[in-house]
């Protein structure tokens, strides 16, 4: 990435600050104002590079190294991810349902999606931490974002706990929606009873889900419905436990009460995300086709219209 962001230049970013360091006494000072102020760099950032030694001033020219080489932090796996999106200091890559985003200890053999990050790294010939910024259940596909320095993955995690990292789903579920089913605002909490479930409980975390119907297939107690879902907060199983509690569990989601037999897991994809780029302050959104396994099942249940 170039341009008025800067040139890199393997491990290091040049950037030309013009007159900010012009007729000044203290031009380091000044520069590492306008890092923060102009570059956008967080400041606790700025001040680790400048006592590393990682800011450098050349002539008119500014030298910072925020590409360093880093450990991948997790053993490549033999088939690189698919990559949806990369730039120098984001990546999204696209997660298949039955992975897990990062190893969890249970199965040390299992290839995760940060091992397949990892081989992409690998085959790039590129040396970066695996960093994801926000995960998806083992069993939903659809994109995972990703930063590739810690520049990135300070302003993205700023960004996904303000919310401004937006995630629309695309979910099949058991029954007609209401088209005036549009928020599912009900708190998520631990399920007592089920330590693998979670439940919508007064004393839970705020939860809130926005729907959208979008086609309904058959009628009476075999319809189905595909709604797209956006969520304005990120729980654990967040969909899954909402749609269960407005009476329409997903397809296949025998945990929340999905009577099984059309699909062997959750019928959810996340069909886009979309962020504000950490560095250049551009819009990204980046969508993700439906895999075949959802486009089969969606073309069996249009089958209950005709």
């Amino acid at each position: 990435m170039s341009g008025r962001f800067g040139q890199r230049r393997g491990e290091w970013l040049e950037l030309t600050p013009g007159k900010a360091l012009r007729g000044t006494e203290d031009r380091m000072a000044a520069a590492l104002v306008w890092l923060e102020k102009d570059a956008g760099i967080p400041e606790k950032l700025v001040k680790r590079l400048w006592s590393g030694g990682d800011i450098k001033l050349a002539g008119d020219r500014l030298r910072v190294r925020v590409f360093p080489e880093r450990e991948f932090g997790f053993e490549p796996a033999a088939q690189p991810a698919s990559i949806l999106y990369e730039d120098d200091y984001c990546l999204v890559a696209h997660k298949p349902a039955g992975m897990k985003v990062h190893p969890d200890g249970e199965d040390k053999r299992q290839t995760t999606l940060a091992n397949a990050v990892a081989a992409h790294y690998r085959d790039a010939g590129e040396r970066a931490a695996v960093r994801h910024i926000h995960r998806l259940d083992e069993y939903t596909s659809g994109p995972v974002l990703y930063a590739k320095n810690e520049w990135a993955q300070l302003k993205l995690d700023e960004a996904m706990a303000a919310k401004k990292i937006g995630r629309t789903y695309a979910a099949w579920v058991e029954g007609a929606v209401d088209p005036a089913l549009k928020v599912i605002d009900a708190p998520i909490g631990r399920d007592r009873h089920n330590s693998r479930r979670q439940r919508v409980s007064p004393g839970g975390k705020s939860a809130v889900t926005h729907v959208e119907r979008l086609a309904v297939y058959g009628t009476g107690r075999g319809a189905a419905s595909l709604v797209r879902l956006t969520l304005e907060t990120g729980r654990t199983h967040q969909i899954r436990v909402h749609m269960a509690y407005a009476g329409h569990p997903l397809i296949g989601d025998q945990l929340y009460g999905a009577k099984g037999g059309q699909l062997a897991y959750q019928a959810l994809h996340g069909e886009q995300l979309t962020f504000e780029h950490p560095v250049t302050g551009e819009i990204v959104s980046i969508g993700d086709p439906w895999p075949p396994e959802l486009v089969r099942l969606d073309r069996e249940l249009a089958l209950l219209r005709s």
